[in-house]
């Protein structure tokens, strides 16, 4: 599935965000509505007071509009999307489905080898912002969960706390992780403003990648970052933040694996929450493939021995983005439906597999790089 599109853009010079509105609405309804037309062959209908105008054919008006899109992208009433200046289309905010994030910049202070989303050294804070809080002031219904992410969170400065000060405001029912490098939350008055936002349902989804410091220190591109990371944990546990430890899955990182859960056991027993991922074949993992690619069958004991290690000391550990055919049964129970929607993939071996309502499946990017061991149960 994707989420963006591009089209032809005239008549505005920033990003225009607003809701969907796939049939025509009420004047008095049109305030904070990107009006999407399907057809516009015949002649164009009363837009006044419309943000913008989205539309697959040419349409003529004075509005922001992005009009003879490249893509069909399937848009419903509600959808929160962005209308660019160069005629880029964003979906940002998409009711209907589980998942949901907000991405808050580009910019990172570190480079990890398997990165996602490669980091770009450019200014992009205060558009990313002024975007963000309109996109929060739009969502509705409210989501239950939601995730904010980059690049690195934590370099928005002062602009992160407005973020959170909003979603407190407007969203004090919606559940916000932020996915960090745990590093700016070593400084002791940082956590402290964090803590003072009093953000009723605020958590940190943190990595650490082994035990040994220059291990993670190579893995992610930065001299010193083990040390910043785990004083950020500490800083976050002192001051009542609440933690996850993230691990992604690779070469680099299995063979110290149970050497690492004992680590986080005796170091960070504070943590909520050890999450062990799958590695996504995107980003920097297709050029750093070599020295990352290890099939997840074949590190199946150290994951089965890191797992029950943390469980049996009451430590919450979850498995995201594996499949059930590649795991031990014994893990079956520990694997979540960790992909988003937007991001999800079944090859045609799943088609037959009784077990797949409960598998979460690969990314779609996975169909270039998977385990050799898929299978139908």
């Amino acid at each position: 599935m994707r989420l963006t599109t591009t089209g032809s853009a005239r008549n505005f010079a920033e990003g225009v965000v607003g809701r969907i509105a796939a049939h025509d609405l009420p004047q008095s309804e049109r305030v904070h509505h990107i009006r999407l037309l399907q057809d516009c062959d015949g002649a164009i209908q009363d837009l006044t007071g419309y943000r913008g105008v989205l539309a697959y054919g040419s349409a003529p008006t004075s509005l922001p509009v992005v009009d003879r899109l490249r893509e069909v992208l399937t848009f419903a009433d509600g959808d929160v999307v962005v209308l660019e200046p160069n005629g880029f289309v964003r979906s940002l905010y998409r009711p209907r489905e589980k998942h949901h994030s907000m991405f808050v910049t580009e910019r990172c202070s570190s480079n990890c080898l398997m990165c996602s989303q490669p980091p770009k050294d450019h200014d992009d804070v205060d558009a990313l912002t002024a975007r963000n809080r309109e996109l929060i002031r739009l969502m509705n219904p409210k989501p239950e969960y939601l995730t904010i992410t980059g690049g690195e969170p934590t370099l928005l400065g002062d602009h992160l706390f407005d973020l959170l000060d909003e979603a407190k405001r407007l969203l004090p029912s919606t559940a916000i992780h932020i996915l960090s490098n745990g590093r700016t939350l070593a400084w002791p008055q940082y956590c402290a403003r964090i803590a003072e936002l009093g953000h009723p349902d605020l958590s940190f989804g943190i990595p650490l990648y082994s035990d040994v410091a220059g291990d993670h220190d190579y893995v992610v591109q930065a001299k010193g970052a083990f040390d910043q990371t785990l004083s950020g944990f500490h800083q976050a546990a002192r001051h009542g933040i609440r933690v996850e430890v993230r691990i992604v899955l690779h070469r680099l990182t299995v063979p110290r694996l149970a050497r690492l859960a004992e680590f986080i056991f005796r170091n960070l027993p504070f943590a909520e929450h050890v999450a062990l991922m799958g590695l996504e074949f995107v980003g920097y993992t297709a050029r750093n493939v070599a020295e990352l690619w290890i099939d997840p069958f074949d590190y199946q004991l150290e994951l089965a021995a890191a797992v029950r290690f943390l469980s049996e000391r009451g430590i919450t550990v979850s498995i995201y983005n594996h499949q059930l055919c590649v795991l031990q049964p014994e893990l079956w129970g520990y694997a979540r439906k960790s992909i988003s929607d937007w991001k999800n993939l079944y090859l045609p071996a799943c088609e037959q597999c009784a077990r797949r309502e409960a598998c979460g499946g690969l990314f779609q990017w996975a169909a270039k790089k998977h385990s050799s061991h898929i299978h139908p149960l």
